[in-house]
């Protein structure tokens, strides 16, 4: 069988299967672009290839338990892998830059990389893409709060104001807001980073 000219989703879809050469021919294809992404933010080759070898492993166990949903994008999914592995690393490590809080920190322009930005578009769409999802399970009440907190940046009296509840009571839909969106992530098995 061909396989240079099948996509990456029939592949997984054939790897679920029990085709082994599918992942195989996964890896063979996307290798470069994961493997130069992680390289980009650790500069160490020993690093770089454990988490390499990180990401396919955990790949693997999430195709193997069939909670894989990514519709067919499966090169954004797994760099959203890699990436989650790197900041897990640095964390770890004790690796990540300190700053003091006189200004904003944004951890994603430490590790930024202007050499695949196509791959990091991608990877912000589907983020984005996925954030709206998730934001359009909650319930209305709950939906709301968040909204007007996150994107609005207003501030709980100013919601209270809005929607005419007490401030507790927009704190506490914020709350719920909250661990329902984790619950919602961890039923669907989402990775969330840009």
């Amino acid at each position: 069988m061909q396989y240079d000219n099948i996509q990456d989703s029939i592949l997984v879809s054939n790897y679920i299967k029990g085709d082994e050469s599918a992942l195989e021919i996964l890896i063979n294809r996307h290798k470069q672009k994961i493997y130069s992404f992680i390289f980009s933010k650790v500069y160490d080759r020993d690093v770089a290839e454990d988490i390499f070898q990180d990401t396919f492993i955990k790949v693997i166990r999430t195709l193997k338990r069939g909670a894989y949903n990514e519709e067919g994008k499966f090169l954004p999914w797994v760099m959203r892998i890699s990436h989650n592995l790197v900041i897990d690393y640095f964390r770890k490590n004790n690796r990540m830059p300190k700053f003091d809080n006189t200004e904003e920190f944004n951890i994603f322009s430490v590790l930024s990389d202007n050499s695949l930005n196509a791959e990091s578009s991608i990877i912000k769409y589907q983020v984005e893409n996925d954030v709206r999802r998730l934001v359009e399970e909650l319930p209305d009440d709950q939906k709301q709060v968040l909204l007007m907190r996150i994107y609005d940046d207003l501030s709980f009296k100013e919601i209270s104001d809005k929607t005419g509840v007490s401030i507790n009571t927009a704190l506490g839909r914020m709350r719920y807001a909250l661990i329902n969106l984790r619950k919602i992530i961890d039923k669907h098995n989402i990775i969330l980073t840009n």
